[in-house]
């Protein structure tokens, strides 16, 4: 089974993150950003994996710390995951619309870390949830689990359906990228011969 777990304390915030990508879509969050579990659990059940998240952070002064390092441990897990990430398809892509709203999101298991993140969104928070934070979230993602990631929202008026959109492409894009791939017999996906 591909599974992993991680717990990341720092003086800001304490994380734990499990994570199997050969689950059934669920999804258990207890992070004290709602906004964020609802995200995430877009995640989990469009990429058709288990992931539990359990934060607590300095939210008495922000959700900035929290959101961010659920980023790196939920990066830090997919890493440990994929092993040598023999045999996976390696890129994945999805497109998905919310009404208005259609986003893109492209993905390389590339171990190399990098983002480009092109959503203009509508207004600045959806409740308490600074909108900023979609960006900080994804950047501590890929630099932990050593992806490249493309992420663009193409249109949209409605910033929940935006942001939306984002999460459940990723979780798309995810679930392709890490599928075996039954024409690659365990080989590494790449002419170098590791990723």
């Amino acid at each position: 089974m591909r599974q992993a777990e991680t717990t990341r304390n720092t003086l800001e915030t304490q994380v734990t993150a499990r994570l199997n990508l050969d689950g059934t879509g669920h999804g258990w969050f207890d992070t004290g950003v709602p906004f964020l579990e609802h995200m995430l659990e877009q995640v989990a059940r469009h990429g058709v994996i288990d992931l539990d998240i359990e934060a607590r952070g300095d939210l008495l002064i922000d959700a900035h710390h929290t959101v961010e390092d659920i980023g790196i441990t939920i990066g830090q897990v997919l890493s440990q995951a994929l092993g040598d990430k023999k045999g996976i398809r390696r890129y994945g892509h999805a497109y998905v619309p919310l009404d208005e709203a259609l986003s893109r999101v492209v993905v390389d298991l590339s171990g190399r870390p990098g983002l480009s993140f092109n959503v203009d969104f509508t207004r600045s928070t959806i409740g308490a949830f600074d909108l900023e934070l979609v960006r900080e979230f994804f950047q501590g993602l890929v630099n932990h689990a050593a992806i490249t990631l493309h992420v663009d929202n193409l249109r949209g008026e409605n910033a929940h359906h935006q942001a939306e959109t984002v999460f459940k492409a990723f979780g798309r894009a995810l679930r392709m990228a890490v599928e075996p791939d039954p024409r690659a017999t365990g080989s590494v996906p790449s002419t170098k011969g590791a990723l």
